[in-house]
């Protein structure tokens, strides 16, 4: 820390930057890692590992997080660590392309491991400094609108990405990833500069945070906020029996071009966009817990809308609709660990709840990998199978164990149906609550 005092301006003024630059990148590397592992020859089971494999050993990794911090000597300057060598990754991506090596999928997925494990181990780090920073009553708010606006920059650097491929393909598709990955890479080293000109708040030790993993499972009955991440590691692992799985069905089986899939996945940014804001009003006024039951209800449903129609007319409504409910989902979710867990335990309980989600992301992946070139077609594909599979599972999960933890603050009362109806304009709540 620079000094005594704690500039929480300019702090979170960097920490914008830096969401700025990190939106930037996380549109490329996000949205455009299996388009390129397809363009490298990936298969199926492949396209599963991709998407399992980075996120279980960056959960993996969190068990670390905690001595990490205090080995490097401090929150922020794990982080800047992290973010350079992120960028560093990222741009030995942007040379595999050019690469003749039988051998490419296999470094694409190792390098985005080794991505993966430096943002799992910042991940931690990152919302414990934050939140620092932020009063719990302004958090949904002030998450909403950073989120949104971050947002937004994600939706800029999906369309760029998308016109530039798509530019590129009477050229050349290994220039046009090389550069995707190339500015990606820029725009990370960009975001570890504002990184390093935040301030970290003090953080008091409690030996009451010192607690281990199996402690942290043994609480399963009094706990809470463990049944909070029971619920969202079943979601996870039902979601990510298919979630890997729409690009390859849209770019490998329905034959879209990058243009078409640009325009489904930016109709998907676009509406969690205009709908950040919105959950994390109603967040602060009915709580965490109930905007996260409806909207993951809402995502539940999701799959199932893909076997009705392929028209990408449609799939831009279905896209909008999935926009919409995810950024409920992972914004609710977020603040509602802020809310639960007190400052001490922060880091601590983060990791946890990351390496829970993590390991259910890897088995959900991969046996939907597995399932993907096993299942008998649906409708013509094979994809769709899976797709009826995980919506199954979804709902499933969320009939067992959505009302299985509640909300820890005071809040409005109010039904699903009345915070459906007021997130969607019918009837207000928020004036209601104002008057």
């Amino acid at each position: 820390m620079r000094g005594k005092r704690v500039d929480v301006r300019e702090s979170l003024r960097s920490s914008f930057k830096d969401g700025i630059f990190a939106a930037f990148m996380a549109g490329i590397t996000e949205h455009y890692a299996t388009p390129l592992a397809l363009f490298l020859g990936a298969t199926v089971q492949q396209v599963g590992l991709i998407s399992a494999l980075p996120h279980l050993l960056a959960s993996v990794s969190q068990f670390l997080a905690v001595r990490v911090i205090h080995w490097i000597g401090g929150r922020l300057k794990l982080l800047v660590r992290l973010v350079l060598c992120q960028a560093s990754l990222i741009l030995c991506i942007a040379i595999l392309p050019w690469l003749d090596n039988a051998q490419r999928v296999e470094l694409l997925t190792a390098l985005l491991i080794l991505i993966a494990v430096c943002g799992g181990l910042a991940g931690p780090a990152w919302g414990s400094l934050i939140t620092d920073y932020i009063p719990s009553s302004k958090r949904g708010r002030y998450f909403g609108w950073r989120n949104r606006t971050v947002g937004a920059v994600t939706l800029a650097s999906i369309i760029i990405s998308g016109l530039v491929l798509y530019s590129f393909g009477e050229i050349s598709y290994s220039a046009g990833f090389c550069l995707l990955f190339g500015s990606a890479a820029l725009a990370r080293f960009a975001s570890g500069y504002f990184i390093s000109r935040m301030d970290e708040p003090p953080h008091r030790s409690d030996p009451a945070s010192d607690f281990t993993f199996l402690m942290f499972i043994a609480r399963f009955r009094q706990s809470n906020f463990l049944r909070f991440v029971v619920f969202s590691a079943c979601l996870t692992f039902a979601t990510y029996l298919s979630a890997p799985f729409f690009a390859v069905f849209m770019l490998r089986d329905l034959q879209f071009s990058y243009l078409t899939y640009m325009g489904l996945q930016v109709c998907s940014s676009f509406a969690s966009l205009v709908a950040l804001p919105l959950w994390g009003r109603h967040a602060d006024l009915v709580g965490n817990v109930r905007v996260l039951r409806l909207s993951s209800f809402l995502a539940a449903l999701i799959p199932a809308f893909w076997l009705i129609s392929h028209d990408p007319a449609y799939l831009m409504l279905v896209q909008i609709w999935g926009g919409f409910a995810w950024s409920g989902v992972t914004l609710s979710a977020a603040n509602f660990i802020y809310d639960a867990v007190t400052p001490q335990k922060r880091v601590r309980c983060i990791a946890y709840f990351n390496v829970i989600n993590g390991a259910a992301l890897f088995l959900g992946s991969a046996l939907g990998g597995f399932l993907g070139s096993q299942l008998p077609p649906l409708l013509g594909y094979g994809l769709l199978s899976l797709f009826a599979v995980s919506c199954f599972c979804r709902l499933g999960f969320y009939l067992l164990l959505a009302r299985s933890f509640r909300e820890v603050r005071p809040t409005q009362k109010a039904s699903t149906r009345e915070l459906l109806f007021s997130v969607v304009g019918i009837r207000p709540l928020i004036g209601r609550s104002q008057e």
